[in-house]
């Protein structure tokens, strides 16, 4: 207990608290916070008689929640959102996406993306996404001008784009970026080769041991298709993931991003080395991909995150539906109302994402001594009243429209539903007119 009257930074109080971890709900607490982190959960009874603060925000038909983490993104294409709807996904990249990146992204387009995904998602409740995308230091700088934390995910392709022209000049520029950002508190990084089927073993070898080296994570799309899996067994006589970990690539440290053709063996080697997936429900379906096994990931203890991957395959960067898309397509797949039941969802989108990047130390549940990555969700709207389980209403009942307020590391960046970092009006004017560019 702290001594009495401790004059901290901020109290918010509201009508319940789902720190996630421990899986409880408290009703009619107090979430107090000092130097950005938070300091204490304590019945708002107590808080009035035992500290005081220097800002008090009291939200009594609110719940708080630790911010979401979107486990999967790629913020700039936020700039193609609603480009070649209805394509598979072989022929939306190859025919529309891969084309239209090679003429128009450059570092003001990735920045003018990435600064429009971040005000989507932080309006959202999203307080930390994990990025892949080409120029790096210009997603970078959008993260920190909104505010939002983010893992950046150093893409690494064999063929050329406007950003390098193979694997080493991919790695040169990504990590010279890493180096330079390393220590800002809000960013991290990770090793990203895009899939297996457009980077070779020669390349994998090397980002393995740059993954070692700088203890980095690596990330990877990883059999979205059945297509990839198909082909992988022809040409390399096993699946994607099978290979990557012949080559080094698996373990703890190790993010399979989408994982929807996983077969039996592939989850066993997850749970056996370790590793986490992304399940990504929205952009999955609207390509056509498939349901991923999440139920059996779950059963084996994978752990999972969700992700919305990018704005021009799922159109919404937006984890209150990837929450609920997830929770009904695991009780569908499996033909049974219990599987993903609504805490389990939650924790996937929260600290099941944050372990999955390597944060969840950091954030993704609310407790002491962890960042103030909050969000706070009204309950008293036509659609959520009345409110039994809070839990259940963040999974089943409401939207990202019912987030009123978000703060990272204790600083207010949505307020009201507006945000306080960025001017957003300025943003919706640069995505108009890339929007006239890009067509």
């Amino acid at each position: 207990m702290l001594a009495p009257m401790t004059n901290l930074d901020l109290r918010i109080d509201a009508a319940f608290i789902v720190p996630v971890e421990p899986a409880s709900t408290l009703i009619d607490y107090a979430l107090l916070i000092d130097g950005g982190r938070i300091v204490a959960l304590v019945p708002r009874a107590d808080a009035d008689r035992e500290y005081a603060v220097k800002d008090h925000v009291a939200l009594p038909h609110h719940v708080l929640l630790p911010g979401l983490v979107n486990a999967h993104t790629h913020a700039a294409m936020s700039l193609f959102r609603g480009i070649a709807d209805d394509a598979p996904l072989a022929r939306w990249l190859e025919d529309h996406i891969w084309p239209r990146e090679a003429k128009f992204v450059a570092p003001d387009f990735v920045y003018d993306g990435t600064r429009l995904a971040a005000a989507e998602m932080l309006k959202g409740g999203t307080t930390c996404c994990n990025d892949m995308y080409f120029f790096p230091d210009a997603s970078a700088r959008a993260f920190l001008e909104t505010g939002m934390r983010a893992m950046l995910g150093l893409v690494v392709l064999d063929f050329p784009t406007p950003y390098a022209a193979d694997a080493d000049g991919y790695l040169q520029a990504g990590l010279a970026v890493r180096d330079e950002r390393k220590h800002e508190p809000r960013l991290s990084f990770a090793l990203a080769p895009h899939a297996p089927y457009t980077v070779s073993d020669a390349a994998f070898e090397k980002i393995v041991m740059y993954a070692h080296q700088l203890d980095l994570p690596i990330e990877t799309h990883i059999q979205e298709t059945a297509d990839e899996v198909a082909q992988s067994r022809e040409r390399h006589g096993m699946t994607p993931l099978a290979r990557l970990h012949h080559l080094g690539a698996t373990g703890p440290d190790f993010i399979a991003i989408h994982g929807v053709h996983l077969t039996t063996d592939d989850i066993a080697l997850l749970a056996t080395h370790g590793g986490n997936v992304v399940h990504c429900p929205a952009s999955n379906m609207k390509l056509g991909s498939g349901i991923a096994p999440l139920a059996s990931l779950i059963a084996r203890g994978v752990n999972v995150g969700f992700g919305t991957d990018g704005a021009a395959s799922n159109n919404r960067l937006d984890l209150f539906g990837e929450m609920r898309l997830a929770a009904l397509l695991a009780k569908v797949a499996t033909h049974d109302a219990a599987t993903m039941p609504a805490q389990s969802v939650l924790h996937a989108a929260t600290l099941g994402g944050a372990k999955a990047l390597g944060l969840d130390r950091t954030v993704g549940s609310l407790l002491p001594g962890k960042e103030a990555d909050i969000v706070a969700v009204d309950l008293s709207g036509i659609d959520a009243v009345p409110c039994y389980d809070p839990v259940s209403h963040l999974v089943h009942a409401l939207g990202r429209d019912a987030v009123t307020d978000v703060w990272v590391s204790g600083e207010r960046v949505v307020e009201n539903g507006v945000l306080t970092t960025v001017d957003e009006g300025a943003i919706v004017g640069r995505a108009r007119l890339w929007q006239d560019k890009v067509k």
